[in-house]
């Protein structure tokens, strides 16, 4: 049995719940860092590892596996206690403390900063049936390692900015990359969709895809059966790799269960990152404010603002430091 009680535990172990936790260790707090994977970054890791992000400050761009790198190094310095693998199922106020059910074993703490992201995230996939074995080698929702698409040839699905940036750079290193799309404009940013016109990809417009099968004389490639949409056209494409980028879906019901006042799937939080309930905060893309932009810039900011409304309800008597400079002088 866990007796510990944390200052702080923050649900979510994604770049904002990372950088809170580090924040909070410096503020000398006992943090409880949770997340329900096998290792922290979240989505920049898991979803986006070998994609480029362009809002972190003084880092141009930085991968999502280089940006988790960093932000444990960083963590590293002012370690806390990290439970992986490990889902909190309800939250639940005794006296003063709020105690966290979850898979693994139950977490007693003061205050409650949820930096789950998007939530229990999962990509929407292709809407007909076809063999699950195809997506043991053949079929990804999103990229780990651009190695795994090294000298194939790749379909990409998909028309927004994840599937026109990764046709982009699957373009680099395999030996022939479509987009495949069913619509003649994209929904992407204008820059990238001029890098699409200037690369090596393929556009297979207007095209949904109908039908995915093994490869009779290669069981090693697949077969894609793409239809023109509007006409019964119909063209096979055989790939080794076919990527679908069809966006994610996440489910806040978790939420409701929690009692957190809710606006649609967003938490509502005060300028302070405060919820409708009493030292619990939330951060990140799970919450929604008056002028709110969902960037991990904007993440990186509101888990110091939460943490130290935490800390001042926590401890109306301690004394806080007004600049990061002073954090390591003697």
């Amino acid at each position: 049995m866990n007796d510990k009680i944390y200052d702080i535990s923050i649900i979510g172990g994604g770049p904002a719940g990372m950088f809170a936790a580090y924040f909070a260790r410096l503020r000398n707090l006992k943090v409880a860092l949770i997340e329900s994977l096998p290792k922290l970054g979240g989505q920049p890791e898991t979803l986006y590892a070998q994609k480029h992000i362009y809002d972190v400050a003084a880092l141009p761009k930085v991968s999502g596996t280089d940006l988790t790198k960093q932000l444990n190094e960083q963590l590293s310095i002012m370690n806390c206690d990290q439970y992986l693998k490990t889902s909190v199922s309800s939250i639940d106020r005794k006296d003063d403390i709020w105690v966290l059910t979850t898979n693994q074993e139950t977490i007693y703490t003061k205050a409650v900063i949820i930096a789950i992201g998007n939530g229990a995230f999962k990509p929407r996939k292709l809407t007909f049936d076809y063999d699950p074995t195809i997506e043991e080698n053949n079929l990804d929702y999103f990229v780990n390692d651009l190695a795994d698409f090294k000298n194939k040839d790749v379909v990409v699905a998909g028309g927004g900015d994840s599937a026109v940036d990764w046709s982009i750079d699957l373009s680099k290193v395999a030996s022939h990359t479509s987009l495949v799309h069913r619509r003649n404009k994209y929904r992407a940013m204008e820059s990238s969709v001029d890098k699409l016109n200037q690369s090596t990809v393929e556009q297979l417009n207007p095209y949904i895809i109908k039908g995915l099968d093994f490869n009779p004389d290669d069981h090693n490639k697949i077969d894609v059966t793409l239809k023109m949409i509007k006409s019964n056209e119909t063209k096979v494409v055989t790939v080794d790799k076919l990527l679908v980028n069809y966006g994610f879906v996440s489910d806040s019901k978790i939420l409701r269960d929690w009692n957190v006042e809710l606006n649609g799937p967003f938490i509502k939080v005060t300028q302070e990152m405060e919820t409708n309930l009493p030292n619990v905060f939330a951060i990140g893309d799970i919450v929604t404010y008056p002028g709110k932009l969902q960037l991990i810039a904007t993440a990186f900011a509101e888990g110091p603002i939460a943490v130290t409304k935490a800390l001042r309800n926590l401890y109306p008597d301690k004394d806080y430091f007004e600049h990061s400079t002073s954090l390591f002088e003697k």
